[in-house]
């Protein structure tokens, strides 16, 4: 039976699929003609658990052939020896450049078949020892750097073996991330004392007593979290013959360069520009007069690790004294939010979602927030002021100043990051932090197999590495702001342990530091929404940290915490208020949002509270269709007994659409063209709920109906084009029934118009419903209401080329359909003109324009950054698309459209107009109404002026998509650029001939 199972297996059972390897293992005798041979299962069994079968395999061959004598003790070793077969053949699975080194050093693997000092302070010793340190006969130059590079990579086997020995043989332990980390730390160090000892060596200055050289470490190595290939950052601190001291510290860079790795000391003062080597009050007197805020954060982990210990002591110590003040520096949290920017800029875009270390959820994401954290609060709580990354994040989440699940989740979400990135570098020895590309699934299932990740149901362990990382990596952005304000919640809102208390003096500072312009004031808000004991002020005492650090990512962050203050008071008694906040974090990062860019979102919030709970929901917030909208408020309206409830229900269903597309507006969930049809839409459900009501009401008193009416709708809202604080242009038109008079029908309409007018346009504290007829026949000097034949007359004896051209956007929105579409079918006559405009009413529409435009600018603003009237803005694009269709629309029954963009769409189709033209005049159309309606949103009452300059400028650059880091100036570049090309366009069609 055995020879049964010996013959049935191959080496694809054991995950072999190199074709060689059934040869190789025969050469290994491990192998036979039967299959594999008893005494050498448990190779077999541990090549299979190795991240890269095949590569362990070839990597013994190497071995093998490499070292033929040797051989025999290695195989028995393997086959007898558990741990130092799951120590080796895990090294030889995950890193061909280790293989290499065993290859190349016939007989180091007995490094990892005998017990060895696990101190790290053995390091020191060891590579001491390898270049012959305190001998008459040391090493010196290239025998030196050979020797070390020999003892380095043999050390460096030894971490890794111990590093990756438990997945090959689950019985090792596996050392934990600290424990890797400080042993490379420990063994750069013991580098850089061995590098000193050559230099010294070699220049012969080792017992010189007036030059004195110190290293301190910075960066991982300093912070005690080095990589398996990492550029090791220093600064070098001198004392008496400078230019010995150079000579020591150059000599001990090249030395340790071309043994171990890269020792960069680009972060001294001045960087590369810089002196080498500076005194002590060199570096002093340089931090104090000239670093900058980057610096501060790098001395964060300065640590003294080779040379004069008491001289390093002292710069330590120095260093110490200016770090932990340099929060107080101006703009210092902008300082460093920006660097952090300008960090993710320099990553490639096609990359940006697999690096490691740079990218969005990266390990620098985790690093940036410690370390501003550990500035911002480490200056009265000396616990924060560690080197290590993780000791820090541990103290912040000890201390309070960090949710405990928060940093633990960030200190999992830290360690697979720094996991899967060492498992990359032991690869070929080489410093990389890319994240394998989705289509290379053998080195992905290589790397997963390295980090210790099983298969699961369904899933190979390629997929569940790839679901880990981008799991990890979105947890560390999204935790990322987190920590930000929360220690300066917990002083504000009074945390029982009185160690953790912060004064309101310092509360303010940190609100100052982190960008609100009123630190005081907020402060007030931040005791007003956390006072008491109640339920209600618990769960602000959770909330607020989020919503602080949110809020200061918006353009206006003073404003938005006290909208948020205001909102909370108005909806203090509505239950589920502070439970979807508490509950969805979604709802709160984009509450924070909306409140900290918009004026007129928290007024329409707190009459209109339920729309919170969309915020959730994107699909919810921004996917109902119009139509649907307007049929639900119409029969809701319908439903209501008496005009004055019809009204009030109509006016609170369009608060609560007007607030639900101005959230997807500021969210970027709806488009400019979405966001006017919406807004036109519930306006013209608004008029038909209140005209219907009204004529009710009036039929009821009346006891009949003498006449039917319609409403027609024109201008923006004929044309769907409505903002949010459009008025609505309309004309009313009726119909005498039978048996009535045409008086009768006229005083009957005129007075359900004017019922209508005046319930919808009461005073409110929402955006006025104000309903516009103007437009009429003689103007406002005219009747309200005209009968169907009364219009018919006017506009055949008295029309005026003015009245011609507001008719090209009439449609029927309300009212009789009959008569509405009768009313079109007479008008069409008008608008579209037989035979176009002759050349002395084209005149006149070219004059009236020019009359507009200079007339009805306000004085003292800039003309050229006005949406409506300015240059390349609404009206000269209206003008001239409505001068086209009153030339040739009777020809052309495509330009017979209300709305801007497919009019101008239809010139181009109809030969009218060049498309790229008319591509411009779209571009400049729908800017300028993106732009009047950020800034209705953003300012909260209506204005056609462009912002120019400050908050309302920033906040209306953010709602056109600008982010934070960009300079508004540049919005107003483009708008000025794209407006003044579609206006060189007016220019040329509006008046050609």
């Amino acid at each position: 039976m055995v020879e049964q199972a010996r013959g049935a297996a191959s080496p694809a059972r054991y995950g072999f699929t190199d074709d060689r390897a059934g040869a190789l293992l025969r050469a290994a005798g491990w192998w036979d003609d039967a299959g594999p041979d008893e005494s050498s299962s448990g190779v077999l069994v541990a090549l299979s658990r190795a991240a890269d079968p095949d590569l362990a395999l070839r990597g013994l061959d190497r071995i093998r052939e490499a070292d033929e004598a040797g051989w025999a003790a290695l195989s028995e070793a393997l086959c007898q020896d558990k741990a130092f077969r799951g120590r080796l053949i895990a090294v030889l699975g995950t890193s061909s450049a280790l293989a290499d080194f065993l290859v190349g050093s016939p007989g180091e693997w007995r490094r990892l078949a005998r017990d060895k000092c696990t101190e790290t302070d053995c390091f020191a010793d060891e590579l001491l020892a390898a270049v012959q340190a305190n001998q008459p006969d040391a090493l010196t130059g290239t025998a030196a750097e050979q020797a070390l590079k020999a003892a380095y990579r043999g050390v460096l086997l030894e971490i890794a073996a111990a590093d990756l020995g438990h997945v090959v043989e689950p019985t090792l332990d596996a050392p934990s991330y600290a424990e890797v980390t400080g042993r490379l730390t420990a063994l750069a160090e013991a580098a850089l004392v061995s590098g000193l000892t050559v230099a010294h060596a070699e220049l012969a200055a080792k017992d010189v007593d007036d030059t004195r050289l110190a290293i301190i470490a910075m960066g991982k190595c300093g912070g005690r979290e080095l990589n398996y290939v990492s550029d090791v950052d220093v600064i070098f601190v001198g004392d008496g013959d400078l230019q010995l001291a150079i000579r020591l510290a150059s000599t001990t860079m090249r030395v340790v360069g071309n043994a171990c790795f890269e020792v960069d000391a680009a972060l001294r003062p001045e960087g590369k520009a810089g002196a080498l080597v500076r005194t002590l009050e060199g570096h002093t007197a340089y931090y104090q007069k000239w670093a900058r805020t980057w610096e501060f954060q790098a001395l964060l982990k300065a640590r003294a690790v080779a040379g004069d210990a008491e001289l390093g002591q002292r710069y330590v110590e120095m260093v110490d004294d200016i770090v932990w003040s340099a929060a107080e520096r101006e703009n210092f949290v902008e300082d460093v939010q920006q660097m952090r920017r300008r960090v993710e800029k320099h990553v490639p875009s096609d990359l940006v979602d697999r690096e490691l270390k740079l990218g969005r959820g990266g390990l620098r994401d985790v690093e940036f927030a410690v370390q501003l954290l550990q500035l911002v609060h480490g200056r009265a709580d000396t616990s924060l002021r560690s080197a290590s990354t993780m000791d820090a994040l541990q103290a912040l989440g000890e201390g309070g100043y960090v949710g405990l699940a928060d940093a633990a989740d960030l200190e999992t979400s830290y360690e697979f990051l720094r996991t899967v990135e060492h498992r990359l570098q032991l690869r070929r020895l080489r410093r990389t932090h890319l994240f394998p590309d989705a289509s290379e699934t053998a080195e992905l299932r290589t790397l997963a197999r390295a980090v210790g990740i099983k298969p699961e149901r369904g899933r190979g362990e390629d997929e569940v590495l790839v679901a880990d990382f981008r799991r990890y990596a979105q947890r560390i952005r999204r935790l990322h702001e987190k920590l930000f304000y929360r220690p300066l919640l917990q002083s504000v809102a009074g945390v029982p342990t009185e160690a953790l208390r912060l004064t309101t003096k310092q509360a303010a500072m940190r609100l100052a530091a982190l960008g609100y312009a009123a630190p005081d004031g907020a402060l007030q808000h931040i005791k007003a929404l956390t006072a008491g004991v109640s339920r209600r002020a618990s769960i602000q005492h959770a909330l607020l940290p989020v919503i602080l650090d949110l809020l200061a990512d918006t353009p206006d962050p003073d404003g938005g915490l006290l909208a948020y203050r205001k909102v909370s008071e108005a909806l203090e008694e509505t239950p589920w208020y502070l439970r979807v906040l508490r509950d969805e974090g979604a709802v709160v990062e984009r509450l924070a949002l909306l409140l900290g860019t918009s004026k007129l979102v928290p007024d329409l919030l707190v009459r209109a509270p339920e729309v919170l709970q969309l915020l959730g929901d994107p699909g919810r917030l921004a996917g109902r269709e119009p139509a649907e909208v307007a049929k639900s408020l119409r029969a809701t309206v319908r439903r209501q007994p008496g005009v004055k409830a019809a009204v009030a229900a109509a006016r609170s269903l369009r608060r609560h659409e007007m607030l639900r597309v101005a959230a997807a507006d500021l969210l970027g969930l709806l488009d400019v063209r979405a966001v006017c049809e919406a807004l036109s839409s519930v306006w013209v459900a608004v008029l038909q709920s209140a005209l219907a009501a009204a004529t009710r009401k009036r039929q009821a008193e009346l006891g009949r109906k003498p006449a039917n009416i319609a409403v027609i709708g024109m201008g923006r809202l004929g044309g769907a084009e409505l903002g949010y604080g459009s008025d609505a242009d309309v004309l009313f038109v009726c119909e005498a029934n039978e048996g009535a008079e045409d008086g009768e029908a006229v005083r009957f309409a005129s007075s359900v118009a004017e019922t209508v007018r005046q319930m919808l346009g009461q005073p409110s504290a929402d955006p006025p419903l104000q309903v516009d007829a103007d437009l009429r026949p003689e103007g406002r000097g005219g009747p309200l209401v005209r009968t169907l034949e009364s219009y018919r007359a006017y506009y055949a004896r008295w029309g005026e080329v003015w009245e011609a051209q507001a008719l090209l956007r009439a449609r029927y929105i309300a009212g009789d359909d009959d008569l509405g579409e009768r009313f079109i079918e007479m008008i069409d006559k008008i608008r579209y003109p037989e035979g176009g405009l002759d050349a002395t009413r084209v005149r006149e529409v070219r004059r009236m324009k020019a009359r507009v435009q200079t007339e009805r600018i306000p004085r003292g603003t800039d003309p050229n950054l006005n949406t409506k009237l300015g240059r390349g803005g609404l009206a000269d694009v209206e003008w001239t698309v409505q001068l086209l269709q009153l030339r040739h629309a009777h020809e052309l029954p495509a330009l017979r459209t209300t709305a801007t963009p497919s009019a101008l769409s239809a010139s181009v189709d109809a030969g009218l107009m060049d498309p790229q033209d008319a591509a411009s005049l779209t571009e400049a159309w729908l800017l300028a109404t993106r732009v009047r309606n950020a800034t209705m949103l953003v300012r909260g009452k209506a204005s056609d002026q462009v912002p120019s300059s400050g908050r309302d400028l920033a906040a209306v650059a953010r709602v056109l998509g600008y982010s934070d880091e960009d300079d508004p100036g540049e919005f107003l570049d483009y708008y000025r650029r794209t407006t003044r090309r579609a206006h060189a366009i007016v220019e040329r069609v509006f008046f050609q001939d």
